[in-house]
């Protein structure tokens, strides 16, 4: 490419690798070589010689066909290709050894950092010990280890924002449907409901909460035996978005859209254009993405200072379901 474009091997190597310091009018004569010899720029060549390894991290979700996460990835993907760096991306469906498998996977392809949404509670396998050096940022769960980076929400706050703005419409008897025990963001979110409960002088009653709800079909399963109950509950607060259209399908069956409040948390695909519109607990998934990736990008340009936790709030956003009113004779 030199001798096409009569320039030194080092211009070539400056054009190539967009470093400054050379003219427009012989940056011009390279890039026209480059096509005529239909070169292709060896990424990995040119980070293995400085000393790096493949400009490329691995990002693991619970599923990439889940809104949330896919919005999350898309933020990751749009701040690292600023950067020249591409993404292996998977679903770990909150199976634990399939996450440690998938790990182990990225890190025989020398990936230079990992963005990982845990699954479990032993996070041993994410310290940057165990992980080769590599570091980790871990999203939506906060890290066991101090060492390690991560994004959070406030799961608690926000399911205690969303039951409380149901309390405020009168209703008493709220249903919750929520992931798995062993999920930490699932557990935080029964916390958070609980609490609104109880800051209103009421009970948990353990007949209206469902958790271990994976799927949509799972979550309509048990909104329609909740809503059987001889005392059935005036509205649901759904814990999860997949949860949340699951709770759609069952009031639809019955008819009762309009006469059963619903609040999920994450945003509905297309929720407004339901009906009615359903209130959500809306989590900020791009600013999620964008705080991993500069977490991750600073540890990548040689922060050794402590593991930082950002911890980001969520927004109730008002649409209509959540504000339909409880029945009269259940406002006392």
């Amino acid at each position: 490419m030199a001798r096409r474009a009569e320039v030194s091997i080092k211009t070539v190597s400056r054009v190539v690798n967009g470093e400054p310091g050379v003219s427009e009018a012989l940056a011009t004569r390279v890039r026209t070589a480059v096509q005529e010899l239909g070169y292709r720029h060896n990424l990995a060549a040119s980070n293995l010689r400085r000393g790096q390894r493949t400009a490329s991290i691995g990002v693991l979700v619970d599923d990439l066909g889940n809104a949330f996460c896919s919005e999350v990835l898309r933020a990751i993907e749009d701040r690292a290709r600023g950067r020249g760096i591409v993404l292996l991306a998977s679903s770990t469906d909150e199976d634990v050894d399939r996450e440690r498998e998938l790990i182990d996977g990225l890190l025989s392809r020398r990936i230079d950092g990992m963005i990982v949404m845990p699954t479990g509670r032993d996070q041993r396998h994410l310290t940057v010990e165990h992980a080769d050096g590599v570091p980790v940022v871990t999203v939506d769960r906060r890290p066991a280890d101090p060492g390690i980076d991560g994004v959070v929400v406030d799961n608690a706050g926000g399911a205690r924002t969303a039951v409380a703005h149901l309390l405020a419409h009168g209703h008493r008897r709220i249903g919750i449907l929520g992931d798995a025990s062993d999920i930490v963001t699932a557990l935080e979110r029964r916390d958070g409901y609980r609490r609104a409960l109880a800051d209103a002088g009421l009970p948990h009653d353990p007949a209206l909460e469902r958790l271990g709800a994976r799927t949509r079909e799972e979550a309509s399963a048990h909104a329609t035996e909740l809503l059987a109950l001889a005392d059935p509950p005036t509205a649901f607060f759904a814990a999860r978005n997949v949860l949340c259209t699951g709770v759609v399908d069952a009031l639809r069956r019955q008819g009762r859209s309009h006469e059963v409040g619903l609040v999920g948390f994450d945003d509905v695909p297309l929720a407004e254009l339901l009906d009615p519109p359903v209130t959500v607990i809306r989590q900020d998934t791009r600013a999620i993405g964008e705080q991993a990736m500069d977490l991750l990008l600073a540890r990548l340009d040689g922060d050794q200072g402590p593991g930082r936790v950002v911890d980001l709030p969520t927004e109730l956003v008002v649409r209509g379901s959540g504000e339909i009113p409880a029945p009269a004779v259940d406002r006392g």
